[in-house]
């Protein structure tokens, strides 16, 4: 699990292209909701430690967010062979996240 954002992102064709499971997280590091989901994310890799994670800094302008359609912080787009399956905004609970994982892992 990554523990920082990325401030560069990769390219949405990156993305598309990835083989696999894969959790993209748009968010920044002085977000309250995204600190506060760090130990929900954290449970749900505990149990899939083989699942890439990519934690990307989002905002205005950065068009890999923009191209998932986010507007809420932390959101969680979970991928199975660059896919999206499912997603979760704002986690409130760690069976949220583990319920996302089991569709890709």
């Amino acid at each position: 699990m990554e523990q920082s954002y990325a401030t560069t992102e990769p390219a949405r064709s990156e993305v598309d292209a990835l083989a696999g499971a894969t959790v993209l997280e748009f968010g920044t590091p002085w977000c309250g909701w995204c600190r506060a989901a760090q130990p929900l994310i954290a449970g749900a890799f505990a149990s899939h430690p083989d699942v890439r994670h990519i934690k990307v800094e989002d905002g205005p302008g950065k068009p890999l967010g923009r191209s998932f359609k986010v507007k809420l912080w932390p959101t969680l787009v979970f991928l199975k062979d660059g896919q999206e399956v499912a997603r979760v905004t704002r986690p409130a609970s760690l069976d949220a996240v583990r319920e996302a994982m089991q569709k890709i892992a």
